[in-house]
């Protein structure tokens, strides 16, 4: 992921840009999912952007760090009340160490995807691993690549449509890359802002947290813990470090 997309003009928007993640009903979910997740244990969130999910599970008394690459994003999470409690790395989710090891690792809103290879992500699924304790999870939060929703020929869906925000995905299907497109107004102004992914599938993360030495313990459709299916359009999954053996370690 280049840094230079997640710039000091994005940084201070994405809060706005980003208002539908924080509804109650969208964010209480996932923070009571981690929180029973993380079991007492300290926590740590790779790619913490602006703490939409580190700080609201830190007041809930969990430990939490993170690693961000965006130093912008990262001084955001850092003025907001709260924010000296959440320690942040500054570096790559693929190889930045954290101090210490975690009962929780955990990755939200697709960002996974901002890493433009396989090689990435796998790195990523390792560097969950060397950061977890023994017995340790790490949990995924992304999206279902919407491939079945796409009409022949055509390459842009609508993934949000609001009243100040609206986003469409352009696609790749060759190198399996998609750009998210976003067109927010806000305060009588209007921004635009571009990412681009990496979509990836169930089965292909399975196999990464394989690699790494972590075994798949729960796939859920939804921080609600509905039943993943064949239609559902994202998924929760939870792999955990095992308690013998040489991945243990």
């Amino acid at each position: 992921m280049d840094a230079d997309v997640w710039n000091e003009q994005v940084a201070r928007g994405y809060d706005e840009s980003s208002a539908h993640m924080y509804a109650p009903e969208v964010l209480g979910p996932a923070v009571s999912f981690l929180e029973h997740r993380a079991g007492g244990n300290p926590a740590l969130e790779f790619a913490v952007g602006t703490g939409r999910v580190a700080l609201p599970l830190s007041a809930c008394g969990v430990r939490v760090a993170g690693i961000e690459k965006s130093e912008p994003m990262a001084r955001e999470l850092g003025d907001k009340p709260g924010g000296d409690d959440v320690a942040v790395t500054i570096g790559d989710m693929t190889t930045a160490r954290a101090p210490g090891l975690f009962g929780l690792v955990y990755v939200v809103y697709n960002s996974i995807t901002c890493l433009l290879t396989q090689e990435e992500q796998v790195a990523c699924f390792r560097n969950a691993a060397r950061h977890l304790d023994p017995g340790g999870r790490f949990v995924i939060e992304v999206f279902v690549p919407e491939l079945q929703r796409l009409p022949p020929g055509e390459t842009a869906r609508p993934f949000h449509i609001g009243d100040q925000h609206v986003g469409f995905d352009t696609y790749d299907l060759v190198n399996q890359w998609q750009v998210s497109h976003h067109y927010t107004i806000a305060d009588g102004r209007g921004s635009t802002f571009s990412s681009p992914h990496r979509y990836v599938w169930p089965s292909e993360l399975d196999l990464m947290g394989q690699l790494a030495g972590l075994e798949l313990s729960e796939r859920w459709a939804d921080w609600k813990e509905a039943p993943f299916t064949a239609s559902s359009r994202s998924h929760v999954s939870v792999w955990q470090k095992p308690l013998h053996g040489p991945f243990a370690r």
